[in-house]
């Protein structure tokens, strides 16, 4: 497993510049492993990259340096060993110390070497220094500790919905992701798809959440696929699809879509409209920009123009004149921390303010380029309300030519999907929510927040 612990420390000290599902995908394609080996590679890292905070208490307990003092790739290596000696019972203690103390030769000298030795053959010898605090009044940083969160996110979840539900919502968000794809009707059905990914060696099965959705339960490298070379599909969560659903764009129309990159949900929009019709895609970074126009034209979608352009400009750029536009706006993505696992880290309180700033810029702005009897739509993949209902509820008080519809009326189930209808179905039975807000611990999805508005 040598192989696969080398990549997995490559993926993780990369990925201090990018989230850890990024620099693994990028160090997979680079090692070339087995199967085998890149499955405890993708364990490894998403593991360590998930457990981030509590690695670093527990190996505080073994330290006799400040963990600031120790170079980057000298932590990686010891969170590496840490994660494995008390969270992977599997791996013997030996190999998890022995591997640790031949990566660290090649990059650090011989008392590095011995100091990482010794700190994590005491801390397999010593389990119990590390021992969780325990008791009502620890309550909240036991919870975090065991379910790797931070303490300041375990304390307003427990707040928000009670200590029950904070621990279910921790759990889900611990839980091993399923991915999820979007059949590009525009090439195929859904039926048709999932005969294809059988064929492919894909174990995959209909989501419940939306008609076009697939969830695949087992896979082997997606850049393999030949069905996702010839733009069969397109990867996409299933609670963020419900987004093109509830914009419910008609095919014709002139549609805006202010916060595009990456394209998952401006390529469905696409697609839900037939791929006719006019639909601008904004983003700030060129690079991201690139990346829409080749999901583009892999998925065979040519009603897509790109835009480099601040979402919050996109009023003076388009005066009313868009029949719908979405605000898919930037958010703090507590929804969906079970996807990005070392994101939980990077966040902090004074994030959900400022962000909940930029959101209604950005709104304002778009809700500009809605013409008279247009819909807006605003969605984040948070469950957080001071980006959310707070936000809407901000811009109703202040935009009184635009009346909130009940977002809710736009789910529908429906069982029979095919390329002639698929415009017309819509996912969910109905639901009563003017604005609707998915949490992970009670719908059994992402965490999502949809909002549908009207101009008078």
């Amino acid at each position: 497993m040598d192989k696969a612990r080398e990549t997995a420390l490559k993926a993780l000290h990369e990925e201090k510049g990018a989230y850890a599902n990024v620099a693994l995908a990028r160090s997979l394609r680079a090692a070339k492993l087995s199967e085998v080996d890149r499955r405890f590679a993708t364990e490894l890292v998403y593991g360590a990259a998930k457990a981030g905070g509590t690695l670093d208490w527990i190996l505080r307990r073994y330290l006799n340096r400040p963990l600031s003092k120790i170079p980057p790739m000298v932590r990686d290596i010891l969170r590496l060993g840490i994660y494995q000696l008390f969270f992977l019972a599997r791996v013997p203690a030996s190999a998890a110390c022995n591997t640790a103390v031949e990566m660290t030769k090649r990059c650090s000298h011989a008392g590095t070497v011995k100091f990482v030795n010794a700190v994590l053959r005491t801390a397999a010898r010593e389990p119990e220094k590390a021992a969780f605090p325990m008791g009502k009044a620890h309550e909240a940083e036991n919870l975090a500790l065991s379910l790797q969160h931070p303490e300041w996110l375990v304390r307003r979840w427990i707040e928000q919905f009670g200590y029950e539900e904070a621990r279910a919502l921790c759990e889900f968000d611990n839980a091993q992701a399923t991915l999820s794809l979007r059949t590009n009707t525009l090439k195929i059905t859904r039926d048709k798809l999932l005969e294809r990914l059988s064929q492919e060696g894909v174990e995959a099965e209909p989501s419940a959440w939306t008609p076009e959705g697939i969830l695949c339960l087992r896979h082997g490298s997606l850049d393999a696929l030949e069905s996702l070379q010839q733009g069969l599909f397109q990867v996409q969560d299933e609670s963020s699809m419900l987004v093109a659903h509830v914009l419910a764009p008609e095919p014709g129309e002139f549609v805006l879509d202010v916060c595009s990159a990456p394209g998952g949900k401006t390529t469905h929009i696409a697609a839900s409209m037939g791929d006719r019709g006019r639909i601008v895609a904004l983003d700030v970074h060129e690079h991201k920009m690139r990346r829409i126009a080749e999901n583009c034209e892999r998925l065979g979608i040519k009603s897509v123009e790109t835009l480099l352009l601040d979402a919050r400009e996109a009023g003076r750029r388009f005066p009313r004149q868009a029949d719908r536009v979405l605000v898919d706006a930037p958010c703090s993505g507590l929804g969906v921390l079970r996807r990005k696992p070392d994101a939980r880290w990077r966040k902090r309180p004074d994030d959900l303010a400022a962000l909940a700033r930029l959101q209604r810029e950005i709104l304002s702005s778009a809700a500009e380029a809605v013409k008279s009897g247009g819909v807006l739509v605003y969605s984040t993949c948070t469950i957080e309300r001071e980006e959310n209902e707070a936000v809407i509820e901000d811009f109703l008080s202040q935009h009184e030519d635009f009346i909130l519809e009940n977002t809710g009326d736009f789910l529908a189930r429906h069982e029979e999907f095919s390329l002639e209808n698929a415009g017309e179905l819509l996912p969910l039975k109905k639901r009563p929510e003017r604005m609707l807000q998915l949490y992970p611990q009670r719908d059994g999805t992402d965490g999502f927040f949809i909002a549908r508005m009207r101009r008078r």
